[in-house]
């Protein structure tokens, strides 16, 4: 199994007939995703890569069932286009779109919180590599042929790291059940946390790999949340050891702000709830299949 997507889930691209989005639509297509629409603005009633093309994502969804989208959209319009999505009832929402303003995001949120529970997106991103299972579906901009299937988890604010440790574990055999690039903003979407309630309930995920980095407090919140709920290993890992305090690193949410931020009080912070740590990016594999006692 797999959570978020699967080779049956209806997706739908924002922004498909654009530089990035023509591109990346073609690779999903092409790994086996479920791509069923796209909407450009103005270009409805054409078809790109044989999908049909719509003005809006409320026709979209209405012609074709699309559930999940990713945005291809620049920043300044990233939100609305969002929002678009989660109004025309698209339950997974992946933006991929680097620097939306901290305070766009804020309004998604808000907006998000007028859905009640049961009908509120789930979203990923902004600012990441997006979602892939194994075999089934991508949603998103890594190279598919990294990941193979396999019983591992992964959640991973860091998109390169993201495809260490994918590329690591299919050398060693054992493969990925779905790998979520959560993004590096200080404000996204979805956090660790809501996406290990998923994993806990998936039967073929026999452990979950996440990776954090400086800033922020969502690192300390899940190792908290494992400890008291979550039935299967986790591995940690903090990137940052290095970084000085007080200065922001390559993404917007990397930076050690407040006590817990850095990646050594992190590391500190996922042991003391039980977790595994890796000792660097060059041991995700090993630290695996150590926990899962394989080798």
């Amino acid at each position: 199994m797999s959570i978020l997507i699967d080779e049956k889930t209806p997706i739908l691209v924002q922004g498909i007939t654009g530089d990035k989005g023509s591109f990346h639509a073609r690779e999903m297509i092409d790994y086996g995703s479920n791509v069923v629409a796209g909407v450009t603005p103005g270009k409805g009633g054409h078809t790109h890569h044989g999908v049909p093309v719509f003005n809006t994502v409320k026709e979209a969804v209405k012609e074709t069932g699309a559930q999940a989208s990713i945005t291809f959209v620049a920043p300044a319009f990233c939100a609305d286009a969002i929002m678009e999505a989660a109004d025309a009832g698209i339950r997974l929402i992946c933006s991929i779109t680097d620097g939306i303003p901290a305070q766009d995001m804020m309004r998604v949120k808000r907006y998000f919180l007028r859905f009640p529970k049961d009908r509120r997106p789930m979203m990923v991103g902004p600012n990441c590599a997006g979602i892939i299972s194994p075999g089934k579906a991508m949603l998103g901009i890594m190279p598919g042929h990294i990941y193979s299937k396999g019983p591992v988890g992964l959640i991973s604010r860091s998109g390169t790291l993201g495809y260490e440790a994918a590329s690591q574990l299919k050398e060693l055999g054992l493969g990925i059940s779905t790998s979520v690039g959560i993004g590096g903003d200080p404000i996204n979407g979805s956090s660790f946390l809501d996406h290990l309630v998923l994993f806990d309930k998936d039967p073929e995920t026999k452990a979950v790999l996440l990776i954090g980095e400086i800033g922020g407090p969502q690192e300390a919140e899940a190792a908290a949340w494992i400890k008291e709920n979550f039935s299967k290993p986790v591995i940690g890992f903090v990137a940052g050891l290095t970084a000085p305090k007080g200065r922001r690193m390559g993404h917007a949410g990397a930076i050690i702000s407040a006590s817990g931020d850095s990646a050594a009080e992190k590391t500190e912070i996922m042991k003391s709830f039980g977790l595994t740590v890796a000792p660097s990016p060059a041991e995700f594999g090993a630290t695996v299949a150590k926990v899962l006692k394989v080798g």
